[in-house]
């Protein structure tokens, strides 16, 4: 079978219309966690959006990385979330409220 560049367009615009939801999706995803800095000892509270997958365990491994660069240590995940459940979290969060 011969393929034009149709089929070609056709069979692209497919796989992408495919990943769209899941990107939307990743791009809705939110997370609060605790994290710490010692000598002298310093705790903060903060919240994320998630570029990954919108799980505790990809969040733990993301928002470390993130927050390392800081010298901040991560102590816990509390949540993963989406944005109906962001209210109220921003005067909790402070300065780390989408910080990282």
């Amino acid at each position: 079978m011969r393929y034009t560049f149709r089929h070609i367009a056709l069979a692209g615009a497919m796989l992408l219309a495919l990943a769209l939801p899941d990107a939307a999706a990743a791009a809705d995803c939110f997370a609060d966690y605790k994290a710490k800095k010692d000598n002298p000892l310093k705790l903060h509270y903060g919240v994320v959006q998630l570029r990954q997958d919108c799980s505790k365990d990809s969040a733990r491994s993301e928002i470390a990385k993130r927050i390392r660069r800081d010298g901040w240590t991560l102590l816990n995940v509390l949540s993963v979330f989406d944005a109906s459940q962001l209210s109220g979290k921003e005067s909790s969060a402070g300065h780390f409220y989408l910080r990282y």
